[in-house]
């Protein structure tokens, strides 16, 4: 009766993770179709059917017609500048804030996380302002900056969480032997977290490449849209909806996201992990 009862459940399981699987994959492989479609096929077709061969025009048009290209390395500058300072700053700052011993470092632990509490609606008016008084506004940097000053929070709160799992007798025997600061992260720190830096890395990837709001509200020049904005103005010349071309856009900024978590995904769970264990 009991093994009946295993096989039911192990049966019923397998059913639960088969039906959110499609749940999850069915989306992404429905638009990967459409944007294979040919623009009749929108209007003679139900949206369900398959496309009828590889019209592989639409990604043409995408990237040229659409500015799809011009998006998209915007998005990737943005994105790239940022990681590389998010990355930094937060294992520095890590390291500091859990591991080194040095005046009122509880308080600045405590002031950076306090950016996980504030909304980023609430910034956007003072940080407006800002950038428009001081010449930056409508710039690369003004997005850049933004990002690293949004990105550090949560990343500093991730790197912690792992930093404490690093046994201090490793980090105290390295300055016996004669290993300076410097010298201690690059050689003993950064490789033990390689684990906490790829997950912050994609994590923020996520956050930056996704982002909307900030590339809306300081941004208004096209030559230096990111791709989530270019994708609200999809239009042809008539401005009617090229729905191929759409799909083949969305298609193209999804694409970096699947690609990088597919590959760095197993890093990201271990490095998750070994943050929720103190050491």
């Amino acid at each position: 009766m009991n093994k009946t009862k295993k096989i039911i459940s192990s049966v019923l399981l397998k059913l639960v993770i088969a039906l959110v699987v499609v749940i999850d994959v069915y989306p992404i492989v429905w638009m990967f179709l459409c944007a294979l479609k040919k623009p009749t096929e929108f209007v003679s077709k139900p949206s369900y059917a398959l496309p009828e061969g590889l019209y592989l025009q639409n990604f043409v048009d995408a990237w040229t017609k659409g500015n799809m290209g011009t998006f998209f390395l915007n998005s990737l500058f943005y994105t790239a500048v940022a990681l590389v300072f998010i990355v930094t700053f937060s294992m520095t700052i890590g390291f500091a804030v859990t591991k080194m011993e040095w005046k009122m470092k509880k308080f600045f632990q405590s002031f950076f996380l306090m950016g996980l509490m504030v909304p980023v609606a609430t910034a956007l008016l003072p940080l407006f302002q800002i950038y428009n008084k001081i010449g930056l506004l409508n710039t690369r940097t003004c997005l850049i900056l933004t990002y690293i000053a949004f990105g550090l929070s949560l990343s500093i709160f991730l790197v912690t969480g792992y930093m404490r799992s690093l046994p201090d007798e490793l980090l105290e025997a390295s300055v016996i032997d004669g290993c300076g600061i410097f010298s201690m992260m690059r050689y003993i720190v950064v490789p033990l977290m390689k684990n906490a830096a790829v997950t912050v890395l994609v994590l923020q990837f996520f956050y930056k490449w996704n982002d909307l709001l900030f590339s809306m509200t300081f941004v208004s020049s096209t030559n230096l849209k990111t791709i989530q904005t270019g994708l609200l103005y999809f239009e042809d010349q008539f401005g009617s909806k090229n729905w191929g071309a759409i799909f083949a856009s969305v298609t193209i900024s999804v694409a970096p996201m699947l690609l990088i978590y597919s590959v760095l995904n197993k890093k990201v769970i271990e490095g998750m992990v070994a943050g929720a264990v103190k050491g």
